[in-house]
C-alpha cells in the first residue's frame, strides 16, 4: 500500500472490515500435524486472535574446552549466529574458555533465504580481524518444530568444526534450534533479525514489554487546628496559614479568619500519592506578614507509611503533632538550629482506599474499581485484543537520507498497560501481538496508540522542527466494551487519525482483532444497576475543581512511575493516552459539542414538528387517527402509559435491524475536524500560556468576545423566561398578578366541578382543532406571558 494517498482523492475516514487468518496452524504447511490446523483435542492456544508468524530460533547457552589463542595464550569468545544475510552477535567475555551467553536470537521464517544455519565462536582481537574457533552447520529442513504448550526444547552439546566442516576440533557449544511462532515463551527477550541494525541501548526500546501502573491513593488531610504558633514579631498575632507538600503537589489552607496564636481551620486537602511511598507529607505553620511575604513559624515532616487506610467512611482518628521551630535573634548564634517543640498542630490524616483514583477522564475511564483490592468485585469478563498490523503509515523521520517509521503500539485498560515491539523501517508493520484483561465493568474504554519509536540510538532526525527527540504520535483508536457483543472475535481496519496544526492527516490504519467473553451474565445486569463509580464518590464527593486537580497530579505521577521502567513508556506517549489535554480551550470542541446538542435535540424537534403538521392537518388521514387515537385515552386513562411503554418496545425492536455492526471509531464529521479553519487548528494546538505574537492573540480574543456575546445573550433570554414565570406571583407587575391569581381561583373551581376526562377532552380538542378555527395571531397565554416583567431592566 502506497504510503500517501493519491491526488484528489478523498481520504477514507471509515472503519473496514478484514479478514485476517487467526489462529494457530502448524509450520511448514502441516507437515507435522495432517491437516494443519491444530485439533480440536489439542491444548487451546492463547494466540488465537492474531495471524500466526515463525521463526527460527537459536538459543545459545554456554562453551566449553574452547582452545586459547597461540600467540596471546588467552580466549575472548562470543558467537555469530548466521543465516543467509542475517547476522546475530553475543557479547565477549574476555579471558574465558568457558563462557556462558545465556542468549536466545529470532529469525523471521518470512525472510529466511538460505537453507542453512551456520553458529560461528570467534575470538575477539583488539587489532585485526576476529581470528575462527569453530563452526556448528544445521540443515534448515531437518530443524524440529515446537509450539507451546510444548515443552522448551532442551539444548545439546555440539562439537566444533573447521572451516571446511570436515574434521573436528577442540570446543563445544551448546545450543537449542527450533522452528516456532511468536507464542513462544522465549520470544520478549530474543534478539530478532528485523532489528538488526539498532544497537546499544537501542535494542532495549524495541521490545515488547507490559507495564503496571503504580498503585495510586488519595491522601486525604484534614488541617484542624494549631496552639501556641508564635511569629517572629511577637507584638502582633499572626494570620495563620499551612501549607502541605506531598512531592511536587502543593496546597494551602485559607487564612485563619482572626489574628490568634491558636487558628482554626478544619479544612481537607487532598493529594494523590503512589506506592512505594518515595515522597513525604511536609507541613508548614506560616504567617502573612504583607501581601507578598510569608513568614514560617514551624514546619513538621511526617512519612506516608505512618497513616491509616481508611476502606469506608467512618471517622479517622486525630492526632496532635510537635512542630519544628528554629528561633532566631541577633545575639543567638549557634542556637539558631536548636529545636523547641512549644507549638503543636492538630491533623486528621489517611489514605483514602474506597476512591477510585482517576487518572483519566470520565469519558474514556478504563478501570472504575477502588484502591483498596479488599473492594474489588469478582471480574465480570476477559478482553483479549489481537494487534495485528497497521497499514499505509506515512514516513515519521529521515534516517541516513531515507523517509522511514518504526511503528510500535501501545494499549491501556484498567491498571495494565501493554507496549509491542518496534517494527523497523516500515510502513506495513505486522505485529501479530495477542494480550489479555480482566473486565470489571463493561462500560469502560480501552485506548490504543500508535507511536514513532525515535530512541534507537541512531542518526535519525525528526520529520519537522527540531529539539528533544520524542515518540511522534501516528494515531489512536478507542473501543467502549459496552458496544461488543459479547464472545465474538471483531476483525477491523481503523483509520489511525491525527489532528495537527496543519490540518486533519490520516496517518494510516491500525488492524485489530478483539474479543469480549462474558464469565457472568448475572453480575454484568447486577452492575448496570449500580453507579459506576465507587460508593465514596457519591457519599463524600470531590469538587469539580478538585477533580480536575488530582487528575493532573495522578497523571503525572503515572507518567513519571512508567518512563522509570526498562524500557521506558515515555512521557509523552502516557499524555496522549491519558488524554492530558482534552480540558484545553479549543473552538473545534466547541462548535462539536453545540452539534452534538442540536443532533440530539433533533428528534424532539422532529415530534414537534409532526404535531404541528397533526394540528394544522396537512395529512388529513394521520390527523383522523390521532384524533381517534386520543378519543381512546380519554376514555381508557389507564392505557395512557402501557401504550408509551409498549410504542418505546416497538421501536427498540424495529431499530435492532439497525444496529451498529462494527464498534465506535473517531468521527471526523463529529469531532468537526473537517471544516475546521486552520486558525481555530492553530490555537487549538497554542501552548498555556500563548506563544503566539500580539496581533494573533488580538483576533482571537476578539473572536472569543463574538462568541461570548452570543451565549451572552442566549443566557440572558433564558434568565428573562424564568423571571417572567417569577413574576406571575411576585406583584412586580401588580396587574397582571391580580389577573393570574384571579385566573387561578376560577380555574380551581372549574377543575374541582368538571370531571377531569371532560377537561382533557376539550384542551385536546382545542389543541388540534382545524386550521379554518386558527388565528395567525399569537394566543392570549402567550401574549399575557410575554408582556411580563423581568429584571432585565435592572441591569446596567
Amino acid at each position: 500500500m502506497s504510503s500517501k494517498a493519491a491526488p484528489n482523492q478523498p481520504e477514507d475516514y471509515k472503519l473496514k472490515d478484514t479478514k485476517p487468518q487467526l489462529g494457530e496452524r502448524w509450520p511448514h504447511g502441516g507437515l507435522r500435524g495432517g491437516g494443519g490446523w491444530i485439533s480440536s483435542e489439542r491444548a487451546t492456544s492463547t494466540y488465537d486472535l492474531v495471524e500466526q508468524m515463525f521463526y527460527l530460533y537459536v538459543r545459545v547457552v554456554k562453551a566449553k574446552d574452547l582452545p586459547p589463542n597461540p600467540f596471546t595464550g588467552n580466549c575472548d569468545p562470543y558467537v555469530e549466529v548466521k543465516v543467509g544475510n542475517y547476522k546475530g552477535k553475543t557479547q565477549h567475555f574476555e579471558k574465558r574458555t568457558n563462557p556462558e551467553w545465556k542468549q536466545v536470537f529470532a529469525f523471521s521464517k518470512d525472510k529466511i533465504q538460505s537453507s542453512i544455519l551456520e553458529v560461528y565462536v570467534r575470538d575477539r582481537e583488539m587489532v585485526g580481524r576476529d581470528d575462527y574457533v569453530g563452526k556448528v552447520v544445521f540443515d534448515m529442513n531437518e530443524v524440529p518444530t515446537r509450539v507451546p504448550p510444548d515443552s522448551p526444547l532442551a539444548p545439546q552439546w555440539y562439537r566444533l568444526e573447521d572451516r571446511r566442516g570436515e574434521t573436528k576440533v577442540k570446543g563445544e557449544v551448546m545450543l537449542a534450534v527450533w522452528m516456532g511462532t511468536q507464542a513462544d515463551e522465549a520470544f520478549p527477550e530474543s534478539w530478532h533479525s528485523d532489528a538488526a541494525s539498532v544497537h546499544g541501548e537501542g535494542v532495549f526500546n524495541i521490545r515488547s514489554k507490559v507495564y503496571v501502573s503504580p498503585k495510586l491513593w488519595y491522601l486525604r488531610v484534614n488541617v484542624i487546628e494549631a496552639q501556641d504558633v508564635e511569629p517572629h514579631d511577637r507584638s502582633q498575632p499572626p494570620q495563620a496559614f499551612v501549607k502541605a507538600h506531598v512531592g511536587n503537589q502543593v496546597l494551602k489552607t485559607k487564612i485563619c479568619p482572626t489574628r490568634t496564636t491558636n487558628p482554626l481551620w478544619n479544612e481537607d486537602l487532598i493529594f494523590v500519592a503512589a506506592e512505594p511511598f518515595e515522597e513525604q507529607l511536609m507541613l508548614t505553620v506560616e504567617n502573612k506578614v504583607t501581601p507578598a511575604k510569608d513568614e514560617v513559624m514551624g514546619k513538621i515532616v511526617l512519612p506516608l507509611t505512618m497513616f491509616e487506610r481508611r476502606l469506608d467512611h467512618r471517622a479517622v482518628h486525630s492526632r496532635w503533632f510537635n512542630l519544628e521551630k528554629f528561633g532566631f535573634g541577633v545575639l543567638e548564634g549557634d542556637k539558631r538550629h536548636e529545636q523547641k517543640f512549644s507549638s503543636r498542630l492538630h491533623l486528621r490524616v489517611c489514605l483514602e482506599g474506597a476512591y477510585h483514583v482517576l487518572d483519566e477522564s470520565t469519558m474514556y475511564i478504563s478501570d472504575v474499581r477502588p484502591t483498596a483490592r479488599q473492594l474489588w468485585k469478582q471480574p465480570i469478563g476477559i478482553l483479549e485484543v489481537g494487534i495485528l498490523s497497521a497499514q499505509g503509515l506515512l514516513p515519521m523521520k529521515t534516517k541516513d537520507g531515507r523517509k522511514t517509521t518504526d511503528a510500535y503500539c501501545v494499549a491501556k485498560y484498567g491498571q495494565k498497560w501493554v507496549r509491542t515491539r518496534t517494527i523497523m523501517e516500515s510502513f506495513t508493520p505486522k505485529w501479530n501481538e495477542q494480550y489479555t484483561w480482566e473486565v470489571y465493568d463493561p462500560c469502560t474504554v480501552i485506548t490504543l496508540g500508535v507511536f514513532d519509536n525515535c530512541h534507537l540510538g541512531g542518526n535519525e532526525k525528526p520529520g519537522a522542527g527540531s529539539g528533544p527527540r520524542i515518540d511522534s504520535r501516528i494515531g489512536k483508536v478507542r473501543i467502549r466494551l459496552s458496544t461488543l457483543e459479547m464472545d465474538r472475535i471483531y476483525t477491523n481496519s481503523y483509520p489511525l487519525l491525527v489532528l495537527s496544526p496543519s490540518g486533519l492527516k490520516k496517518m494510516g490504519e491500525l488492524q485489530l482483532a478483539v474479543r469480549l467473553t462474558c464469565l457472568s451474565l448475572a453480575n454484568i445486569i447486577y452492575l448496570y444497576c449500580h453507579p459506576l463509580l465507587p460508593k465514596m464518590h457519591y457519599l463524600h464527593p470531590f469538587t469539580v475543581n478538585q477533580l480536575d486537580s488530582l487528575r493532573f497530579q495522578a497523571m503525572n505521577i503515572v507518567a513519571v512511575r512508567l518512563g522509570r521502567a526498562e524500557p521506558p513508556l515515555r512521557k509523552e506517549v502516557v499524555e496522549y493516552m491519558l488524554d492530558v489535554d482534552s480540558h484545553m480551550w479549543s473552538m473545534r470542541r466547541s462548535k462539536a459539542n453545540f452539534f452534538r446538542i442540536v443532533s440530539l435535540f433533533s428528534g424532539v424537534i422532529s415530534t414537534s414538528r409532526w404535531l404541528r403538521e397533526v394540528c394544522h392537518w396537512k395529512n388529513p388521514v394521520t390527523s383522523v387517527l390521532v384524533h381517534v387515537l386520543f378519543f381512546i385515552l380519554i376514555c381508557y386513562p389507564e392505557l395512557i402509559l402501557p401504550t408509551i411503554f409498549l410504542y418505546m418496545f416497538l421501536i427498540g425492536i424495529w431499530n435492532y435491524r439497525f444496529r451498529p455492526r462494527h464498534p465506535p471509531h473517531m468521527d471526523t464529521k463529529l469531532s468537526w475536524a473537517e471544516a475546521v479553519h486552520p486558525d481555530e487548528v492553530d490555537e487549538e494546538f497554542d501552548t498555556f500560556p500563548t506563544s503566539k505574537p500580539q496581533d494573533v492573540i488580538r483576533m482571537r480574543y476578539d473572536r472569543l468576545r463574538s462568541v461570548a456575546g452570543r451565549i451572552q445573550t442566549v443566557v440572558g433570554d433564558i434568565a428573562t423566561q424564568g423571571e417572567r414565570f417569577q413574576a406571575l406571583l411576585s406583584w412586580r407587575d401588580p396587574r397582571a398578578t391580580s389577573l393570574f391569581i384571579i385566573f387561578c381561583l376560577v380555574a380551581a373551581v372549574v377543575l374541582y366541578v368538571t370531571p377531569f376526562r371532560m377537561i382533557a377532552l376539550i384542551a385536546g380538542l382545542i389543541w388540534l382543532r382545524h386550521p379554518k378555527f386558527r388565528s395567525k395571531m399569537p394566543t392570549v397565554p402567550n401574549n399575557f406571558f410575554r408582556r411580563l416583567p423581568s429584571r432585565a431592566d435592572s441591569m446596567l
